[in-house]
């Protein structure tokens, strides 16, 4: 009885000895140290220890400093490192440390407008055709749905609106049905659809509402003055009317001038509004329309006027919640810094859209445009001198608010690899 009753007091005393380590502030330091850390060149980041810890490198690509409280890596050259942290002597943990060289782009915020040709022609719309048998619509019979891609007439390759109505009409005199090729995201069809004619008129119909081209407006994120690769807008671009991402076969942006402010409210966003600078001059070509913003290549360097120099990027696990700036335009070309705080951030692993939730501070802003306002999207942010996002999204119901993305995965969808460079110049 005595034994089982010892054993019992010092079973409880070891597992609340274990709770209390668990709860211990020097354990939790240790929790919070990731196994792996990603740093630029000449970038630091620091961790909290408990006193008895003590850190140590194992190469001379990273330099450490260290106290009671705490201990700072600072990332001294590219390549690969690991940090120990002992305890009397003992190893408790290896941290991997890879240091990327250092990459800079240099920031946007200027309005742009957008122009984008579709790969095909977009399906829009179903209408009916009064042919004297009664009302049609030979689109919808032929199984066409809105957001279709009609690709192929005939095994042709359409690229415009003005490629369709030929082989419409052609069809329509001989009786013969045209043989539709589609794109759909479920994957490729082929159809046949016979062209009637409207009571009263000599053309024949499809029955289809269908455009080839988009245009808005939006804002510049980034540019990488080495290979003039850009990121602009920061979420995808959908067809008004389909409300479906626009597959895009080529575009331009130009330069764009913001002629007036709709302010927002809560359960109106507001809007830019704005028109293509006079001039016309195409400054870059679209490439591509992601998730993440369009992307593309410049033909020429462009200036903001505010921040024009390369300035260093971070990180999504690198970006902290606190103060920052976004670059916007909100009267007519010119690019100004606003303030705004970074109310949460995600140190994602992998690529996501909602990476930061953001407030508009800056009292400027909000007496102009009531926060963020559609055709914002795009405008960069600015936190302790590095490009660390760029504005996506507002609340509806709080237009002083919104969602940011995180630099690093606009870099890749433009085609920017910061590994892949790192990697390069390092063999």
């Amino acid at each position: 009885m005595k034994y089982e009753l010892l054993r019992k007091i010092i079973g409880g005393i070891l597992l609340v000895s274990l709770v209390a380590i668990g709860f211990s502030k020097p354990f939790q330091q240790y929790l919070q140290i990731p196994n792996q850390v990603t740093l630029f060149e000449g970038h630091t980041i620091e961790f909290g220890k408990a006193s008895p810890v003590s850190a140590k490198v194992s190469m001379d690509n990273i330099s450490i400093e260290q106290n009671n409280q705490s201990v700072t890596l600072n990332a001294k050259k590219y390549g690969k490192d690991e940090m120990f942290l002992e305890l009397a002597g003992f190893p408790i943990k290896k941290v991997d440390v890879d240091v990327l060289k250092d990459f800079r782009v240099i920031p946007g915020g200027q309005s742009i407008g957008v122009k984008m040709n579709t790969v095909g022609v977009l399906v829009v719309g179903h209408h009916q055709v009064n042919t004297s048998q009664g009302k049609v619509s030979p689109g919808e019979l032929a199984g066409i749905k809105v957001g279709d891609i009609i690709t192929k007439i005939n095994g042709k390759e359409i690229e415009k609106m003005s490629d369709v109505a030929p082989f419409v009409q052609e069809a329509g005199q001989n009786g013969k049905p045209l043989k539709m090729e589609i794109s759909r995201e479920s994957g490729k069809i082929t159809t046949d659809l016979k062209p009637e004619k409207e009571k009263g008129e000599e053309n024949f119909k499809l029955g289809l509402y269908i455009r080839d081209s988009a245009a808005g407006i939006g804002t510049m994120t980034f540019y990488d003055p080495e290979s003039k690769r850009y990121g602009a807008l920061g979420h995808v671009i959908s067809d008004m009317d389909t409300k479906k991402p626009i597959v895009v076969e080529d575009g331009q942006i130009v330069r764009s001038t913001v002629t007036s402010i709709e302010k927002g409210s809560n359960g109106d966003p507001g809007e830019k509004l704005a028109r293509f600078s006079s001039d016309k001059e195409v400054i870059g070509n679209i490439q591509r329309n992601s998730p993440f913003g369009i992307f593309g290549k410049l033909n020429r360097d462009i200036e903001n006027g505010v921040m024009d120099k390369p300035m260093p990027i971070a990180l999504s696990h690198q970006v902290k919640e606190g103060p920052a700036k976004i670059l916007t335009v909100v009267d007519n070309d010119e690019v100004k810094a606003f303030d705004i705080e970074i109310v949460s951030t995600i140190p994602q692993k992998f690529p996501a859209t909602k990476g930061m939730v953001i407030k508009v501070t800056d009292k400027e802003l909000l007496d102009k445009t009531g926060g963020i306002v559609q055709g914002m999207s795009g405008s960069p942010i600015i936190q302790d001198g590095k490009v660390v996002g760029a504005v996506t999204h507002v609340f509806v119901n709080d237009p002083t608010s919104g969602y940011g993305v995180h630099i690093e995965w606009m870099l890749n969808e433009a085609g920017i690899n910061i590994y892949e460079k790192q990697e390069e110049k390092a063999s």
